[in-house]
């Protein structure tokens, strides 16, 4: 359990700092990169990619092992349809991360600026994330063995 929690820690300092040094918490760069009818800034695109390249030798691991080395096993979403849950989901994402720029994991990593914005971001997250729980009562939806 300790290497796991430890696992978890080192996993998210490494993204927290990657967001801070790509300068993903700031919610201007991010607006920039939505107004594709403005003044466009890509930067946000580089980082999408970026993260394409562990993410896929993630996934190559995954499809090679039966098993993580920290875990009995993989936790993969088996839900593949696009349903209303889905879009509307989306939509509220997008709806959300237009408007103010901030999506959970930034948002989480700008609490280090102490921006009040971000705090205020992360409220709301967390109580929308309660009330699903307590209106759901479900621990991991749609989540096999792979």
């Amino acid at each position: 359990m300790r290497a796991r929690m430890l696992a978890a820690i080192v996993c998210g300092l490494i993204f927290g700092a990657g967001l801070v040094i790509s300068d993903m918490i700031n919610p201007g760069r991010v607006l920039a990169f939505l107004d594709v009818a403005g003044s466009w800034d890509p930067s946000l695109a580089f980082v999408m990619g970026g993260a394409l390249i562990p993410s896929a030798v993630a996934n190559i691991i995954r499809s090679r092992g039966s098993a993580p080395l920290l875990d009995s096993r993989f936790y993969v979403p088996t839900n593949r349809s696009i349903d209303w849950k889905l879009v509307t989901g989306a939509a509220l994402f997008g709806l959300g991360w237009g408007l103010v720029g901030f999506c959970p994991g930034p948002a989480i990593a700008a609490l280090s600026t102490g921006r009040w914005e971000a705090a205020l971001f992360v409220a709301a997250m967390l109580v929308g994330m309660l009330v699903y729980r307590l209106s759901h009562r479900q621990r991991l939806p749609n989540y096999s063995a792979n």
